[in-house]
């Protein structure tokens, strides 16, 4: 009888480990099936409550770093009650205060919108030709307007969301006569405009190498732990029918794939300093690949903080100088009057396009009526405005989303680990 029963028995437990793996099968799918549909827009709440539950556990962590390392501690309570009784208490010190917090947030602002610039804003778009660009050149054309340079009342007014700053709402007889002056009217140097928003331009720069940090810091960790970075399988298993630019850049990405011994700090410098598709691989391959973080993250600093933002800068500038535009305008001119019959008509364009531009440079004078109407602002700045607003919050909203299915990732993982134990 005993030996019967046991062919059954060993036959029943071979039948039990297919269900076992039937069912790690099926909770992986349906897993796969969670992190796809897991989002604000289908699963508000639930993706609210594991980003609260992630924010929590990252709280939490930083609390126990913080104790562990007491000096830390110290210095951080330190630090924030002296910042809270020169806030809170009043004296000679408040307005030196006002002036360090101002100060502090310009150099924040413009070091935000250079991170948010490598991100790109969850849309691809970069914050130079939202804010830096206009900035520049905003201030180029006022100085030219006006023959000087001394505009700014201090170093932060400048352009900030939903703020203009104030000398662009004033008018050139408030700054006084001008400065520079010449035949064309008024000429201002490019040496003398440059210092004027080179500040705005290397705090920008800083804040993009920043942003390159993330990449490096992933492929890092993933190279450490011995596994490959999404990215780069992506780029292996991609195929070539994608179009022709699509397929010209994954064929460039692998040929820089396959050149990985050319990384070094000079490659990493060029490759920073100017504008490429091809710098986020390089941050990817630099943590792949073992490249030392100082010499990638000083490479990218010289680079885009320094060289990239003075080409783009004095771009600006030189395209909104009137210098520049005078000689472009001569030199069309000497080339247009070669052209038989042109030579008599350009006198006449050449008057109307300059019309155009002094009305264009002109100041609006304010209306001095009294009646005051309700209306809907469709102004430049206020549809520029609630642009760069959906763009952060569509921005936000991926952050939120892209925690909590890391956070839920996590757990499912914890899950089948749990599972694959009792099966074995």
């Amino acid at each position: 009888m005993g030996s019967k029963k046991k062919p059954t028995s060993q036959k029943s437990s071979r039948s039990a480990s297919p269900v076992k793996e039937m069912s790690i099968s099926d909770h992986s799918a349906k897993h796969q099936k969670d992190l796809e549909n897991l989002n604000l827009l289908t699963q508000p709440f639930r993706t609210l409550k594991l980003f609260s539950m992630a924010m929590m556990q990252y709280l939490r962590k930083s609390i126990a770093y913080l104790l562990s390392h007491r000096w830390c501690m110290l210095f951080s309570t330190i630090s924030v009650l002296a910042l809270i009784l020169l806030v809170t208490t009043n004296g000679p010190h408040v307005k030196h205060v006002e002036e360090v917090l101002k100060y502090l947030q310009f150099g924040l602002w413009w070091v935000a919108l250079g991170v948010a610039s490598s991100i790109g804003l969850g849309s691809g778009l970069h914050t130079f030709v939202l804010y830096l660009g206009p900035h520049i050149a905003l201030f180029t054309i006022k100085a030219m307007k006006c023959g000087r340079v001394d505009l700014k009342m201090a170093p932060y007014d400048t352009i900030q969301f939903q703020r203009t700053p104030l000398w662009l709402r004033k008018d050139c007889s408030e700054f006084g006569p001008p400065v520079y002056s010449s035949s064309h009217g008024t000429s201002v140097p490019l040496s003398s405009i440059l210092p004027q928003v080179q500040l705005e331009a290397v705090l920008w720069g800083l804040g993009t190498a920043l942003g390159e940090l993330p990449p490096y810091f992933i492929s890092r960790a993933a190279s450490l732990s011995g596994s490959r970075v999404e990215a780069m399988e992506e780029l292996d298993a991609s195929s070539e029918n994608n179009g022709f630019l699509a397929t010209r850049l994954t064929q460039m990405k692998r040929w820089f794939l396959s050149h990985a011994q050319c990384l070094n700090f000079f490659t990493i410098l060029i490759l920073a300093s100017v504008p490429n598709p091809l710098f986020d691989l390089a941050g990817i391959m630099c943590g792949q690949f073992g490249i030392p973080f100082w010499k990638f993250f000083f490479a990218t600093l010289i680079g885009k903080a320094i060289i990239k933002t003075h080409i783009q800068t004095v771009f600006i500038i030189s395209v909104c100088n009137n210098q520049l535009l005078y000689w472009v305008e001569t030199e069309l001119i000497r080339m247009l009057s070669f052209i038989p019959g042109l030579e008599t008509m350009l006198p006449n364009i050449i008057a109307k396009l300059h019309s155009m531009k002094d009305k264009y440079m002109a100041i609006k004078t304010p209306s001095t009526s009294n009646i005051k109407v309700n209306k809907w602002d469709f102004s430049f700045a206020s549809v520029w405005n609630g642009v760069v607003t959906i763009m952060l919050l569509n921005f936000f909203v991926k952050i939120v989303n892209a925690t909590a299915q890391r956070y839920l990732k996590k757990q499912q993982e914890k899950e089948l680990a749990g599972l694959k134990n009792k099966s074995s």
